[in-house]
């Protein structure tokens, strides 16, 4: 099945799930504005695009399964010890809010080409506890930039200086990415523009320089200067804005897919709430895919397409979760089961035991129903008591069960209850 199955659709359900259906090596550019962990919740007004949108910014072991680490430390251990850590330096919902972006950055990882950029932003409130996650998973070299998007306005301050700036990171997936600063020259300054005072027959702008050595010399103004990393640019207004609590500008996501892809690459926003992403990205002429928990993402994207003059086009919008087509279909045979036999020594995935072959059954680690296929690495062999537990739910409810078994029977031993 080709790319293009995944493409120009907006997907609303968990965006974990999505994620753990999309292929490898699929899309050239992600950008991500997830929750950041404000404790707030955030509303769109009555009246706007889009009323009746809202999202709670506060994260707890509710959100993320704290079983989730055990899985975590099996490819990331220094990842996990640092979550761990910072329940202890920050807060357990900080820590709750880490775990549930490491599950998704590394999923991501896995989407991105071996030529793609990742663009995470973030706000004080956790960019610092990103970088490091970040600097683990994509590795510290691939560290880019960080980027300072300043919205500056009118504040007064009271506590503190005004807060007028959002951080933007920078990583790619190797060293050697897609990267345009040519396609992103903004002008140059007033005072800039003065220094070239002359034109010529062909309304080409230069001035003459002194050189070292009594000569002079021409220079032609180039058509403008590279973006450093602190971009200056307005906040989303006027007709652009659809009432989203946290809506960024057009003009920002513009830049961001100019600088890192060429028309016609997939560029893929896993928290696209107003879908700028998206719009952004059709109206430069790349595919897309987006995903938002809220359903009423569907159909503000429909109107910003739309109001686009001819940029609408059919796209699909849907819940259902999408299957993976890179890697080899492997039906649970006996075949199978024998090897995953051998490779677990005998136990059960879940309650660690051992069993006789005839007495274990296959089980999916990630379920379908959550983005999970039917290929050898996503098999497991449970008892079938421990697979009648976990049903259709991740391994994590299973082991989350099975540590909260094993804490009472300890502390029965203990106390003699």
């Amino acid at each position: 099945m080709p790319e293009e199955s995944f493409t120009n659709t907006l997907y609303t359900n968990d965006n974990l799930f999505i994620l753990n259906g999309l292929n490898s090596n699929l899309v050239d550019l992600i950008y991500l504005d997830p929750p950041f962990n404000s404790k707030r919740t955030y509303s769109a007004p009555v009246g706007s695009k889009a009323a009746g949108s809202s999202f709670k910014d506060m994260w707890s072991w509710e959100d993320v399964n704290e079983a989730y680490l055990e899985t975590l430390a099996a490819n990331y251990p220094n990842l996990t010890k640092y979550i761990t850590s910072i329940g202890g330096i920050h807060s357990k919902a900080m820590a709750a809010y880490l775990t549930y972006m490491a599950q998704r950055v590394i999923e991501m990882h896995r989407v991105l080409k071996n030529t793609g950029s990742l663009y995470l932003h973030c706000d004080p409130t956790a960019s610092h506890y990103l970088k490091v996650l970040l600097d683990e998973i994509f590795g510290k070299n691939n560290f880019r930039n960080e980027i300072a998007w300043s919205y500056t306005g009118n504040s007064v301050p009271k506590y503190c200086f005004p807060k007028k700036h959002d951080i933007i990171f920078w990583y790619s997936k190797t060293e050697i990415f897609n990267f345009y600063p040519q396609n992103v020259l903004i002008p140059y300054s007033e005072l800039t523009e003065k220094r070239y005072n002359y034109t010529d027959e062909q309304g080409r702008r230069y001035k003459i320089s002194a050189l070292r050595d009594g000569k002079q010399e021409v220079v032609y103004m180039k058509e403008g200067k590279y973006p450093d990393d602190v971009w200056v640019i307005p906040v989303a207004r006027g007709k652009e804005r659809t009432g989203y609590p946290t809506q960024k500008p057009l003009a920002l996501l513009q830049r961001i897919i100019k600088a890192s892809s060429n028309e016609g690459d997939i560029v893929f926003d896993p928290f696209c709430g107003c879908a700028t992403t998206c719009v952004a990205a059709q109206q430069l002429g790349r595919k897309w895919i987006g995903i938002d928990i809220e359903k009423q993402a569907v159909q503000i994207l429909i109107e910003r397409l739309s109001d686009d003059a001819g940029m609408f086009k059919d796209f699909v919008a849907t819940q259902l979760i999408p299957q993976r087509t890179d890697i080899q279909v492997v039906q649970p045979t006996q075949s199978v089961k024998e090897r995953l036999y051998k490779q677990q020594n005998g136990k059960c995935n879940g309650c660690g035991n051992e069993y006789l072959m005839k007495d274990m059954e296959i089980d999916h680690i990630i379920p379908k129903a959550k983005g999970g296929g039917d290929y050898y690495e996503n098999y497991q062999l449970l008892c079938g008591s421990c697979n009648r537990i976990k049903g259709v739910r991740p391994m994590e409810f299973l082991r989350q069960l099975i540590k909260t078994r094993e804490a009472m029977m300890e502390n029965q031993l203990i106390f003699g209850e």
